[in-house]
């Protein structure tokens, strides 16, 4: 009996901690939006959060989407071809990537890339005292560090997936026209009359809401790290793992939103 108590009470603490944190991250994510539309707007800093979170993710992005194209491309050709149904892999790559791995698979790198990269930098200015002095200089911390950059990402992360999605098309097609014997042409036609507009769109909503969460994680466990060295690598710990959770369980939801008729 005892047992089964002290396990209800850790469970119940569990599920208030984690109710806890919901809160504060919905309050902040409130907050952060009220910034997006009242002045002053520090368009500098936006301008540096679109160049790190777009322009320098593109080698990643590129990168991690060929290779998972052209992988995805196989894969597809071995399991058809127990079911002579080879003609199928331009459809089902192009489905696979703009659905669901190329907007998963930017979200996750910019989780790794850019949440790391916020948290570890707002920490570091919290730690060293240097968002103390934004308040001092009557600089609000949450308009000048966390909305430019959840803004930046919100517009660019789209752009991103779109590229991607692109890329791990052509991964796919390169295999498939190299290796596999495929019409290049054939391959490309068939692509194109498969896609509809709502598998792009929807790829390009996941990005946005995708890039938001991962801005927005580095972000407020940047502001909420502890002080020295080890809060800095917890911040930027919990944000990376964070953002990785949430953005699985955005695409579980998206995925339904949109495709569950």
């Amino acid at each position: 009996m005892t047992y089964a108590l002290s396990f209800l009470a850790g469970l119940g603490a569990l599920t208030l901690s984690l109710l806890a944190a919901l809160g504060r991250i919905t309050l902040f994510t409130l907050e952060t939006i009220s910034h997006f539309f009242r002045p002053p707007f520090y368009f500098k800093e936006f301008g540096h959060a679109v160049l790190n979170i777009g322009y320098f993710s593109l080698p990643v992005v590129g990168l991690t989407t060929i290779f998972t194209g052209g992988a995805l491309a196989l894969q597809i050709y071995a399991g058809g071809a127990r079911f002579n149904a080879e003609a199928v892999v331009p459809q089902i790559v192009a489905i696979g990537i703009v659905r669901e791995l190329g907007p998963v698979l930017v979200g996750l790198m910019i989780a790794a890339r850019v949440t790391s990269s916020i948290a570890a930098e707002i920490a570091t200015m919290k730690v060293t005292e240097q968002i103390d002095a934004l308040v001092t200089l009557s600089t609000n911390p949450m308009k000048y560090l966390t909305a430019p950059r959840v803004l930046a990402a919100l517009i660019v992360v789209p752009f991103l997936v779109a590229v991607g999605d692109i890329i791990g098309i052509m991964g796919g097609w390169l295999l498939a026209t190299q290796t596999l014997d495929f019409n290049s042409a054939t391959y490309l036609r068939n692509t194109a009359d498969f896609l509809e507009a709502s598998d792009i769109v929807s790829s390009l909503v996941k990005g946005s809401v995708f890039g938001g969460i991962a801005a927005l994680m580095g972000c407020y466990f940047g502001m909420n790290s502890g002080r020295g060295a080890q809060g800095v690598g917890r911040a930027t710990k919990g944000s990376v793992e964070a953002a990785a959770v949430l953005i699985l369980a955005a695409n579980f939801v998206l995925t339904g939103i949109f495709f569950a008729s």
